[in-house]
């Protein structure tokens, strides 16, 4: 019974963790801010990507929600720049070897790790700026990541939910 409770008490735990971190400066007043645009050095790139898109898309809906209208740059409270950082991790996958011998207190014993590959992934990080002090004011970055291989419709579900949730703890205080 013990461990039942202790069971639930770990998923329980596990559900609270968030998926997004974020940072803002508490010298700002939030409640000041009523219009936004997405800034003007964006991409470096001419074109907009599949996943861009996907991201700009739900960064409109999620500042719709909050009340907070789309203007042209020169208009705008608050400039939304967003990138999609790589990082590197190593991954084991499957299961080391080893073999041994022995007798009594004594014996010897060779093993191998499993085989251990370098993944990329990428993780969303979305800054909103004051547009007059160009100072970032509030930063969300997620924790999930989009992996190569996702399908476009997992890659845009994903974007959405983690978009939802960066934006869930906007403005900051509310909490």
């Amino acid at each position: 019974m013990r461990f039942l409770i202790l069971t639930m008490c770990v998923i329980a735990m596990t559900g609270c963790a968030s998926n997004v971190v974020t940072d803002y400066n508490s010298s700002v007043v939030f409640g000041n801010y009523s219009s936004w645009a997405f800034a003007d050095n964006q991409s470096s790139s001419s074109f907009t990507s599949l996943d861009g898109s996907r991201i700009q898309q739900a960064i409109e809906r999620e500042l719709n929600r909050k009340a907070l209208r789309k203007t042209p740059v020169a208009e705008a409270d608050l400039l939304v720049n967003w990138q999609i950082v790589t990082e590197e991790r190593l991954e084991q996958t499957g299961l080391g070897l080893g073999f041994g011998f022995g007798r009594g207190n004594f014996g010897w014993a060779l093993s191998a790790p499993p085989p251990v590959r370098e993944v990329e992934e990428g993780k969303l990080v979305v800054e909103l700026a004051d547009s007059e002090t160009k100072n970032v004011v509030w930063r969300a970055a997620s924790r999930r990541y989009l992996n190569e291989d996702q399908s476009p419709e997992t890659r845009r579900k994903l974007i959405d939910e983690v978009v939802a949730e960066m934006f869930s703890k906007y403005p900051p205080g509310l909490d």
